[in-house]
């Protein structure tokens, strides 16, 4: 209910909802969903709405259009895959496209068939290397000295 607000009688019910109200006041958003494993069931109806017709209705009765709207969703499903891979033997390629089964596999166990068909694009990740670690820290000590030197 706080995703599209509260029925009505109840508390919160004139609030609208924490989703609909900000898309509905600004259609073109981008909105992250972090973690959307941990989500209710309930929660992914409501996506199922949103995804299949772009738009869902709130507890209010007004239509807001989701089709401005970008949706990321973020998952650590099948994270295990991507930390456990240290094979210097396989070609990156080859690696990341066995890593990226692996992880749709476990993503398949987890999420209903109807939402893993009705999301557009899956993006999986490689964990970062030592060097591009080391670069990030470089970067990010660099911008804290100008912080720094600007007091």
């Amino acid at each position: 209910s706080r995703l599209i607000g509260a029925p009505p009688g109840y508390v919160g019910y004139e609030e609208g909802g924490q989703l609909t109200e900000v898309v509905r006041r600004r259609p073109y958003a981008v909105i992250l969903f972090d973690e959307i494993e941990k989500a209710h069931s309930d929660v992914f109806n409501v996506f199922l709405q949103i995804l299949d017709d772009g738009r869902v209705t709130d507890s209010q009765g007004r239509t807001v259009s989701f089709t401005n709207t970008v949706i990321i969703m973020t998952s650590n499903v099948g994270s295990s895959y991507i930390l456990n891979t240290d094979d210097d033997n396989t070609p990156k390629d080859l690696a990341y496209e066995t890593i990226k089964q692996r992880v749709m596999d476990a993503a398949r166990s987890i999420f209903r068939p109807e939402f893993m068909n009705r999301v557009d694009e899956y993006i999986v990740f490689r964990p970062l290397d030592r060097d591009q670690i080391s670069r990030i820290v470089r970067l990010q000590v660099i911008l804290s000295s100008l912080l720094i030197d600007t007091f």
